[in-house]
């Protein structure tokens, strides 16, 4: 699956949380939207879990969230920018989180699941995007950067 056919404009939103924890909330809240979620409660859960392990916080400013389970029909792919930054988010370099890309699969499209962080990952390696998107106003502009 391509990146832009996994995102939606309706996944995307400019993040009001000042926690980690509030914008996890916040991007589950959005793909609770999505009719290829079946059990928010569950997915809330396996998130969370998933950062008790160790944080999504790639470094550079970004958090890449992820879970591969049960009752995720296809995938899935939310997007919160944070202006002022999740600084409790314990990213791996440190830095504030401003860019959260939240991957949800289901438990059989590993697959599917490791193109499409790739296509995630290349898209966000270029700090010309990562700027854009930082610093991007509303929802269009963050759809037109990432999705290319």
């Amino acid at each position: 699956m391509e990146l832009r056919n996994a995102l939606s404009k309706d996944q995307i939103c400019i993040l009001k949380g000042k926690t980690k924890e509030e914008v996890l909330l916040e991007l589950i809240e959005l793909v609770d939207k999505s009719e290829e979620v079946e059990d928010i409660a569950k997915l809330k859960e396996s998130i969370f879990y998933r950062e008790s392990l160790m944080s999504t916080g790639i470094g550079l400013g970004i958090a890449i969230p992820h879970v591969r389970i049960e009752g995720v029909k296809d995938l899935v792919v939310a997007v919160g920018i944070s202006h002022d930054g999740i600084p409790d988010y314990e990213s791996l370099d440190g830095q504030t989180i401003k860019i959260i890309v939240m991957i949800l699969a289901g438990e059989n499209q590993h697959k599917e699941y490791i193109k499409l962080l790739s296509q995630i990952v290349s898209r966000l390696k270029s700090n010309n995007v990562i700027e854009a998107l930082v610093n991007a106003k509303n929802i269009d502009e963050i759809y037109n950067i990432f999705a290319g």
